[in-house]
């Protein structure tokens, strides 16, 4: 029987870490692509997971790799990565989520992995081995990629209502329920075409790191895109109930007409975003999108003090998960000598 040597099992093993870590991101980001979706009664919860899981794995077909060589090239030097620094920022990332997750806290868990690299990153070589430009197209996306999903939502929702404003609300409603099964399938290809792709990316790196792949390749090897494709509807189907009532009940009411807005001004920044390979928050981008739905209605129809909770979560996120990897970076030196 051949025995195979220490140190692919341990890369077997961070590849088995970075999966689950997917699986957890289809799991705690369920709520950005079907909220709405459910909130407005449009689809069961039930149906909703599987339709958005569909949506999630096809978008295999749509989408270049562009994010996925950010994450594995852009971020960081290349050369300090090793199986330490991917296990430090795994448990970073799969730590953070686990937490708001728990307290029905829809932050990112994009920026929680961008976060866990950074700080894991450090912990071994210092600021020196970031990429800045990589990392300031990430961070400037926190800002840009909720705004463009609030403006992008509001618009939508203002040209909606001026178009059919001689149309009586009842066949509003029964219109836009229909057109929500469209603006929610295209958001969940979004998600599944920018989320899946930062694990592809971390794995790459890894594979890159430790010799099972040429940093030369134009692209990873074929069964990682499959599998983290998978990983990520996998978790959307399983779905994160906790803030699902976050999303689509907590920060305003929404109707399908509102719901069918929301869900295209964020569909289009994810595809704008995931086409300039940038790793982007599905969470941001779709809380921005409902909450431009709502103040177009007036600016009491949205839950400020709830969105502004969720902010705060926003600012955390990034280095919340960085600290914990850094952490996990050191005990792992002890773990995997």
């Amino acid at each position: 029987m051949e025995v195979i040597p220490s140190a692919l099992w341990v890369v077997i093993m961070l590849v088995v870490l970075a999966v689950l870590f997917d699986f957890m991101n289809g799991f705690h980001d369920a709520a950005n692509s079907i909220a709405t979706v459910v909130s407005t009664g449009v689809l069961r919860p039930g149906h909703a997971v599987v339709f958005a899981a569909f949506f999630n794995f096809i978008a295999i077909f749509i989408f270049h790799l562009s994010v996925a060589a950010t994450v594995g090239k852009g971020i960081v030097l290349p050369s300090v990565v090793d199986t330490h620094v991917v296990f430090g920022a795994l448990v970073g990332a799969i730590s953070w989520n686990l937490l708001t997750w728990y307290y029905g806290i829809p932050s990112s868990s994009s920026h929680a992995l961008i976060g866990g690299i950074v700080g894991a990153v450090i912990a071994k070589g210092g600021t020196d081995a970031l990429i800045w430009q990589g990392i300031s197209k990430t961070v400037a996306f926190i800002i840009v990629s909720p705004l463009l999903g609030f403006l992008l939502g509001s618009l939508m929702m203002v040209a909606v209502s001026w178009i059919f404003r001689r149309t009586s609300p009842f066949k509003v409603d029964k219109h836009f329920r229909k057109m929500q099964l469209v603006s929610a399938g295209a958001y969940s290809l979004g998600h599944g075409g920018n989320d899946a792709q930062k694990t592809i990316g971390i794995i790459w790196m890894l594979l890159i790191a430790t010799g099972y792949a040429q940093s030369g390749e134009a692209s990873p090897p074929t069964w990682v895109i499959l599998v983290c494709y998978a990983a990520i509807a996998l978790g959307t189907m399983f779905g994160g109930w906790r803030i699902v009532r976050t999303m689509g009940q907590k920060i305003t009411k929404l109707k399908p007409v509102g719901g069918f807005c929301a869900e295209t001004g964020g569909a289009l920044t994810l595809f704008i975003a995931t086409a300039l390979g940038i790793p982007v928050s599905t969470t941001h981008t779709i809380t921005g999108a409902i909450v431009g739905v709502g103040s177009t209605q007036r600016a009491s129809a949205v839950r400020w003090g709830v969105a502004g909770g969720i902010v705060w979560a926003w600012i955390l996120t990034i280095p919340a998960s960085a600290a914990v990897a850094a952490l996990a970076y050191w005990l792992s030196l002890i773990i995997f000598k």
